[in-house]
């Protein structure tokens, strides 16, 4: 009787593969030969599952993506967004050494995708969903009643955004002075500071 191979679940190791020859050995050793290897396939078997090295990279830059959507998925929103919105953010940001890799490879993928036509476009895509989730927030804060009455929700989302990324890039560079608590409480204590004055009271930090 012929084996039975799981396809998903062969790339799904490919990709994780990937992964690990990118935090070791930087992207641009991420050959296929190499991500072979480090999966113990052959280069032929691989193919088999990604017939070219851009079809890899894409989908184990989409994993990345994937794993963070599933993991908001599984949140339980009480509909508070005061207590909602730092739940969502943290699922974004390097807080475990899990979230860690991810984002470490996630910048790889970053990077990659300025000069891979082929990963540009998913990472616009992302861009995209990063930039409702932080919409959402803000707004959530207008329609509780919640934000400082001259609010620019556009430009909250934006500095929000930025703040969240700068957030991520220096967890990943110097974690030893951006442990998780301190991550939490800026994300804590920059949502407070677009409420007014009633909501914030003393420092919420």
């Amino acid at each position: 009787m012929p084996k039975i191979v799981n396809h998903d679940h062969q790339k799904q190791k490919v990709a994780e593969a990937a992964w690990r020859v990118i935090l070791k050995q930087g992207m641009e050793q991420a050959s296929v030969r190499n991500i072979a290897d480090e999966a113990g396939l052959s280069v032929g078997s691989l193919r088999h599952y990604f017939a070219t090295q851009s079809d890899l990279y894409a989908y184990s830059m989409n994993m990345v993506s994937e794993r963070v959507a599933q993991r908001i998925q599984n949140i339980k929103f009480s509909g508070d967004v005061l207590h909602d919105g730092p739940l969502l953010v943290h699922e974004i940001l390097p807080l475990d050494q899990e979230t860690r890799l991810e984002m470490e490879v996630w910048f790889a993928f970053v990077v990659k995708s300025l000069s891979d036509l082929s990963l540009e476009s998913l990472r616009k895509e992302v861009d995209r969903h990063m930039r409702v989730i932080f919409t959402s927030i803000v707004q959530g804060l207008i329609d509780q009643s919640l934000a400082k009455p001259d609010l620019n929700a556009d430009f909250e989302a934006e500095r929000f955004y930025a703040l969240v990324d700068g957030l991520a890039m220096h967890a990943i560079l110097r974690p030893e002075l951006l442990p998780p608590d301190k991550i939490k409480a800026l994300i804590r204590h920059h949502l407070y500071s677009l409420c007014i004055s009633e909501v914030r009271g003393p420092d919420p930090s």
